[in-house]
């Protein structure tokens, strides 16, 4: 991430209409001159999550649930925050294995309430197969 990113942030989304659509809408800008080439290829190889598996061994996160809600976020989730946060958040989910950063912010939480209302061994395999799917085989529709 570039030194200065939350500036530059702000310039692009108080200056361009669609971009600041587009950062409402998802959270993320498609192409972020905030991230440095590096920083690209570990997002869209999903190598960036491999730190979080040591939140996993200190029992802080589970491999699959929710993804972690920060603070900005939390209103986004309205009356479904107590239930979403109600799980460990996990590395992988319904959401990353359902379209990942090409969902809106909207649908990121229905997912999440969905997850939460059905969790079950079944529902986690099938995530964890969808995972290995979306990083070995990757498409224009992953991570950016």
């Amino acid at each position: 991430m570039h030194p200065e990113a939350e500036d530059i942030l702000e310039n692009l989304i108080t200056n361009n209409e669609k971009l600041r659509k587009e950062f409402e809408e998802t959270h993320k800008l498609k192409n972020d001159p905030r991230i440095t080439n590096i920083g690209k290829f570990l997002r869209k190889t999903s190598l960036d999550e491999i730190p979080q598996f040591l939140n996993v061994i200190k029992m802080e996160m589970s491999i699959i649930g929710p993804r972690p809600i920060v603070k900005n976020e939390i209103q986004k989730y309205g009356e479904s925050y107590n239930k979403v946060i109600s799980l460990k958040p996990g590395i992988t989910g319904l959401w990353q294995v359902s379209g990942r950063n090409n969902l809106s912010y909207k649908r990121r939480v229905i997912l999440d309430c969905l997850y939460v209302d059905n969790i079950s061994p079944l529902l986690d395999l099938r995530i964890i197969i969808r995972t290995f799917g979306v990083i070995f085989f990757p498409n224009d529709r992953g991570a950016y």
